[in-house]
């Protein structure tokens, strides 16, 4: 048979068997891996995970990371799994075991970098040989950096200290070991090029002549390997040929290095002697000299760790020095990155993936392209496979020929199925207005999104004036938060990236020169034209390539925005500067540009979207969150701390948009990421409920606390902003209920000082990161341990614990409410780890802490047991006593049961938004889903507090109002998924109404499943 024909066989196959089978999941469980969490602890959960409801699991990577890493996200080496986390057969076990249990698995794979400090071999490979080495195209380094020293060279920027101070004080290291030269500091080990072996091995070489003689076998072979250095291709040919000789004779002389002095002792004496000699003699400046030629010809050069931020020529994730760009828009780095991964979805045994930082790549779109062919093609190698010999030489025809159909088909037909057939969510934070491409083969993003839209609910925005004037009056002045956004972007490409604005500045200053009517534009004015450009940019980034025909209308107005408005601030700049700017974003490229300048001037704008994402991610989340903290619950990843909550008509809005465009989209509520925890926000909500209160008890709480606050010169200790920020923290981390034992109280006083010591920094108003201020640093932590403290600050923690106490219910039904939301709404249900009880987690790494799954084994067990006797007792055992946080356990389980009872319903079902009247209408939210003859109702109360307070309680104080059903509803019959019982609709004034004071009665939220009765 002919490869053609075998192809045409091989794509009718996949297409079948990609329609057969549902590709999407209902519902994730992430979990971290590391080596305190490993594959077969994992397995050991799976029974748990599949009895709650959960249709996959959520995996944090875990190919080869850095020693130690707890997250994942610094892989070493595509080609292992993390010896930390198992073994190949733990991996396997662990994916049999969810395969047994019907169960997919959702893999986080980081495509945008990695991890360098410790144990890379490409990285490693690149700093021995430089332009000249095989994995020198991997990384994303400029070799032709502004600063001419670093021509040919990557910046190290890893020291303690200067460089001439380090290497004079010893710290610098050389060593030899079998047969290869290496350069210790302190953790780092660092190749040494091979032409300086050179250097090293010749230094007092008529010693070693004269004592062993010419005619020495060993001489006569350590005289040759000397010839073979100095023949050995220079590290900076590029020439594939002189590559592969240098790869290849490099490797060679260290194999004869070590076989030599294996052989004869006397050469490695003599080799060792002469380290000693380069490692020079401390109180010796001079003796250096040795060392340092040997490292000035290096592919490296060694400098202090502050110098990244204007002179670092590769680019980072974000501004850690230690994680590498990669550039995966080359074939043979998107192979060598996603090989593994796609022979374990060739295998069954990862079904679905987790894209992390898709901003950072250099075309994302083309990116996700190329992940939904590769796993194509792999679904019909695997099929090849099973009657063809893996060395069958028609496959490669049979490859090209696929790949062809494949391109054709999607190209054709945008919503082609094969488009989107391996199931794909990205890490997208989405700012303002902005919108997931319609263009990306992926089928959603991980949540951020959702999960502010759902939490800004329970915000109660009458109450936005009062508790804005309260926060502008305890801090002392007024927050503007769009300029303050600005200005902490402006921050960062000052401080952090100042490398990476440097870069693009000359770059555009040589587009500038292509043209004799914008060569007269100075490289300083580009430089602030293009600052100004990216400090008021208002989204992550745009996705301009030179592959579409056509720019994303949206990416045409973000730029045409940003443009005016820097022109607006800008009114002494030439605005045709801007002009030339947004032309060369926008590809209005001028008439008789040839070829090479449009590449140029487009390369130029894809290097810039890879810039703005970092700047904002690192200006807005990682300091203006840590700023603004008008009511700090809004200050989350994806979120906007400006806009006062989220109204229900935008949260319907943003649902009926995702059951039509993206309905297998993650919903999310808490991350690894986020700055806090689902159920930390939901009480901190309640203070919208009682602004007044508030107001009240954080000036009290600072007099109370005054005694503890440090006088430094550089100005009080905390800031009243961060004392505004530890107030709010407080009360919405401290733990559950009345009673907590001494050790508790520590623990949580504890990670109440670690968090705002991480939190100070972050914000770099008083101490930074980079520039520590110990003075502020530890004044902020003996305040918080003073407050901590009754013998310091009398009655404050008792007063800040009976507050949190009055709040404490309306936040639990917040939390209940928001995660009902969530199991109901169109997309993928996400619960990270451990949050299916209470939790009261802060940012990382509080929010990675060891969850207890013996013990949600056992109450979920217990629940199951309890609910076949009297589902209706259960449920009222449940309302009443929310501390322990069974109630929320129980509504996740049932919850996900019904999406897998209901599962198409859920994958593919319609949304409708429900109206409520009567007088607490705005105090609840409902909506359905339906499919067929399938209905699920969902509502959920909101600004509960007063309600709770009432004398009737909360199913009297909504006795009044009603959620208002299609006519169609009327006649059906209905399960309370909670209680059991069954619920027919009552005919109001306008048509089918459930009353839901009665619903109230039973159980804190409202879960209806259309029943047969």
């Amino acid at each position: 048979m002919t490869a053609e024909s075998l192809a045409e066989g091989l794509y009718a196959r996949v297409q079948a068997e990609l329609d057969s089978r549902p590709h999407t999941p209902l519902s994730t469980y992430r979990v971290q891996l590391h080596q305190g969490f490993t594959f077969e602890d994992a397995r050991q959960v799976v029974p748990y995970l599949a009895r709650l409801g959960v249709s996959d699991l959520y995996a944090s990577p875990y190919l080869k990371a850095t020693p130690g890493s707890t997250h994942g996200y610094d892989c070493v080496d595509h080609q292992q799994l993390n010896p930390e986390v198992g073994t190949p057969e733990a991996h396997a076990a662990l994916c049999a075991a969810l395969r047994a249990r019907g169960m997919g698995q959702v893999l986080d794979v980081v495509p945008n970098h990695m991890g360098i400090e410790r144990d890379n071999r490409l990285w490693f490979d690149v700093l021995e040989n430089g332009p000249s080495s095989v994995y020198a195209k991997f990384f994303d380094i400029d070799w032709a950096p502004v600063k001419e020293e670093l021509r040919d060279r990557v910046l190290l920027p890893i020291l303690g200290d200067q460089y001439g101070i380090v290497l004079e004080r010893g710290e610098l290291k050389l060593s030899f070991r079998e047969g290869a030269f290496f350069l210790h500091y302190y953790e780092h080990l660092l190749p040494v090029a091979p032409r300086q072996y050179a250097r090293i091995l010749r230094h007092g070489l008529e010693r070693l002549e004269s004592r062993l003689g010419g005619e020495h076998p060993g001489m006569q072979e350590f005289l040759s390997i000397l010839t073979a250095i100095d023949y050995l291709p220079s590290r900076t040919e590029v020439e594939r040929p002189k590559v592969v000789e240098r790869h290849r004779e490099k490797e060679v002389i260290k194999r004869r290095l070590a076989a030599v002095t294996a052989e004869f002792p006397e050469m490695l004496a003599y080799i060792e002697d002469n380290v000693r000699v380069f490692n020079g003699e401390p109180g010796n400046p001079r003796s250096y000299d040795l060392l340092d030629s040997v490292l000035t010809a290096c592919s490296y050069r060694l400098a202090h760790w502050r110098v990244a931020g204007e002179e670092i020529n590769y680019r980072r994730f974000f501004d850690i020095n230690g994680l590498a760009a990669l550039r995966e828009e080359d074939p043979d780095v998107f192979q060598e990155a996603h090989a593994l991964i796609f022979r374990w979805l060739r295998e069954g045994l990862v079904t679905g993936l987790r894209i992390d930082h898709p901003d950072g790549l250099f075309d994302p779109t083309a990116y996700f392209l190329d992940l939904q062919e590769a796993y194509f093609v792999e679904r019909a190698h695997a099929l090849f496979l099973q009657t063809h010999a893996e060395d069958d030489t028609r496959w490669p025809a049979v490859e090209s020929s696929l790949r062809e159909r494949w391109r054709a088909e999607v190209t054709q037909q945008p919503d082609s199925p094969l488009r989107k057939a391996l199931y794909v969510v990205v890490e997208k934070i989405q700012g303002g207005r902005e919108r997931m491409p319609e263009s990306w083969a992926v089928h959603g993003t991980t949540g951020y999104r959702y999960a502010n839209a759902v939490s800004g609910l329970f915000v109660q925005p009458d109450a936005e004036k009062a508790l804005t004037e309260t926060y502008e009056r305890f801090v002392g002045g007024q927050a503007d938060f769009a300029e303050l956004v600005y200005q902490k972007k402006l921050l960062i490409m000052r401080v952090s990236m100042a490398s990476e604005i440097n870069v693009l500045a000359h770059e555009l200053n040589r587009i500038s020169e292509m043209n004799r009517r914008t060569r007269d534009f100075t490289l300083n004015s580009l430089r602030r034209a293009l600052v100004e450009f990216i400090a008021l940019f208002p989204v992550y980034r745009t996705y301009v390539d030179g592959w579409r025909p056509e720019l994303d209308g949206r990416d045409v107005q973000y730029i045409e925005w940003t443009i005016q408005r820097a022109k607006v601030r800008n009114a002494t700049t030439n605005a045709s500067i801007f002009d030339f700017l947004r032309d060369v974003l926008l590809r209005r490229y001028p008439e008789h540009t040839d070829a090479r300048e449009r590449a140029d001037m487009l390369r130029f704008a894809m290097k810039l979207q890879q810039v703005t994402g970092p700047v904002m991610a690192k200006g807005l989340e990682d300091t203006v969150f840590y700023i603004y903290n008008r009511l700090v619950s809004l200050n989350e990843v994806g979120g906007e701390p400006e806009r006062f909550g989220v109204h229900a008509n935008t949260f319907h809005l943003r649902n009926q948009e995702r059951a039509e465009r993206w309905p297998a989209s993650q919903l999310t509520s808490s991350t690894h990421d986020t700055k806090r925890s689902e159920d930390v926000r939901a009480r901190i909500n309640v203070l919208t409920e009682l602004p007044e209160e508030w107001r009240k008890r954080v000036r009290k709480w600072a007099r109370q606390t005054e005694k503890a606050v440090s006088q430094l010169p550089s100005g009080p200790a905390p800031t009243a902003n961060d004392m505004y920020l530890f107030f709010q923290t407080v009360v919405g981390a401290w733990p559950m209920g009345d009673a907590h034992s001494a050790e508790a109280l520590a623990d949580f006083q504890r990670r109440v000082r670690e968090y705002m010591g991480k939190a100070i920094k972050e914000a770099k108003v008083r101490t930074s990161w980079t520039n520590p201020d110990s003075a502020y640093d530890d004044a902020v932590a003996r305040y918080v341990d003073a407050c901590f403290d009754p013998k310091v600050t009398g009655t404050f923690l008792a007063d800040a614990r009976d507050f949190k106490r009055s709040i404490e219910r309306a936040g639990q039904h917040n939390a209940l409410g928001q995660l009902l939301l969530k199991l109901a709404s169109p997309g993928v249900v996400d619960t990270y780890q451990g949050c299916e009880l209470w939790d009261l987690s802060l940012v990382d790494p509080d929010n990675r802490r060891p969850v207890d799954f013996a013990l949600r084994a056992r109450l979920l067990e217990a629940l199951d047991a309890e609910a076949e006797r009297d589902r209706a007792a259960l449920s009222g055992r449940l309302a009443a006593n929310l501390e322990d946080g069974q109630v929320k356990l129980y509504v996740l389980t049932e919850a996900l049961r019904l999406r897998q009872r209901q599962a198409a319903l859920f994958r593919e079902g319609g949304y409708r938004a429900l109206e409520l009247t009567g007088a607490r209408a705005k105090a609840a939210v409902g909506f359905a889903r339906e499919h067929g003859d399938a209905v699920v109702v969902a509502c959920a109360p909101r600004y509960t507090l007063s309600a709770l307070q009432a004398p009737e309680g909360l199913a009297g104080a909504y006795g009044s109002t009603f959620l208002d059903l299609p006519e169609a509803y009327a006649g059906m019959m209905f399960r309370e998924v909670f209680t059991g019982r069954q619920v027919r609709p009552e005919r109001g004034p306008g048509g089918a109404v459930l009353p839901l004071g009665p619903l109230l009665a039973a159980f804190p939220v409202i879960l209806l499943e259309r029943s047969a009765g």
